[in-house]
């Protein structure tokens, strides 16, 4: 029959171990996939250069694969990806088709995953790092609004549909203008990519359509870039308003050269690695991690010009 100070010594004893098996299971990052999903994009490519260089400051090798716009091809490269050892993934979904499978394979894999400015619905990676973009989208829809004067017609050249931005952009933007009944949205139209040439196709026909527009929103900088190069070339008669949404850096030296009039800046590089680490290391993370934008014009950019965020 066990005593009392038998119980007492066996439990001592069992202390040490669940605090061996503890250590056991947290461990150093040392390799990260980072899984973009279209380095054609400004404001991916800017993620990927902070991913990396941040990593390199603490001693981690990335390896960086670029679905180029395609779910499918996206898919097959987080599977080689997992073959390499790394130890936790960085992912950003290609497309809302698909964009669950990756993560799944990560995961049936143990390998833990952030997900960055765009989520997989139905199988979220560990933690989700991304802008408040309804609340962000309402501040820059809210500013351009005042700025053309609380009325006028407006055109939306939005992301990829379905998407995690394109979705709360839209959802903030239409919140906003529900303080400006003078304002009408006369327009709307998808882009494939966020590509700026697609910004200037699509403001074009928008601009056809509609030559009275005053206020354009391009739910990224290079959809925003794209409609300045259509109304420099339609040159219409009135000034026409121009939003733009991430602060890119190329974007951010053409607002402060007056080609746009506002954006919302934007950075989660560092923080995707830094919550990879934590991942790794056996910390319990928040399953969003939202962070504000700030609202960027004439007379604040040169600040993230010099020091992007």
């Amino acid at each position: 029959m066990l005593t009392k100070r038998s119980l007492l010594l066996a439990a001592a004893a069992i202390v040490p171990l669940l605090g061996l098996s503890d250590a056991a299971s947290a461990k150093d990052a040392k390799k990260l996939g980072l899984a973009v999903a279209n380095l054609q994009a400004d404001f991916f490519n800017q993620i990927k250069q902070s991913v990396e260089a941040y990593a390199k400051e603490k001693g981690i090798e990335v390896i960086t694969v670029d679905a180029k716009g395609d779910s499918a091809t996206q898919v097959s490269q987080v599977q080689d990806l997992v073959t390499q050892n790394i130890d936790a993934l960085i992912y950003i979904p290609a497309g809302a088709t698909a964009a669950t499978v990756p993560t799944k394979t990560a995961k049936a894999a143990g390998i833990p995953v952030v997900n960055v400015d765009r989520n997989a619905d139905g199988a979220p990676g560990d933690t989700f790092i991304a802008t408040d973009s309804v609340n962000s989208a309402k501040g820059v829809c809210d500013y351009i609004a005042k700025q053309a004067g609380g009325k006028g017609e407006m055109v939306i050249i939005h992301g990829q549909k379905g998407t995690t931005p394109e979705v709360d952009r839209s959802k903030g933007c239409g919140e906003a203008l529900k303080a400006y009944p003078g304002i009408k949205v006369v327009g709307e139209l998808w882009s494939d990519q966020w590509h700026q040439d697609e910004g200037f196709k699509l403001a074009q026909d928008l601009l056809q359509a509609h030559p009275n527009v005053s206020i354009i929103f391009g739910q990224a900088d290079a959809l925003a870039l794209g409609a300045a190069q259509a109304v420099k070339v339609a040159n219409p008669d009135h000034k026409v308003w121009i939003a733009g949404f991430d602060g890119d850096v190329a974007a951010l030296k053409a607002l402060k050269d007056g080609v746009f009039d506002v954006t919302e800046t934007q950075g989660m590089g560092r923080l995707a690695v830094d919550s990879a680490i934590k991942i790794v290391a056996g910390d319990k993370l928040p399953a969003d991690q939202l962070q504000d934008a700030t609202l960027t014009t004439k007379d604040n950019v040169a600040q993230f010009i010099e020091k992007h965020p």
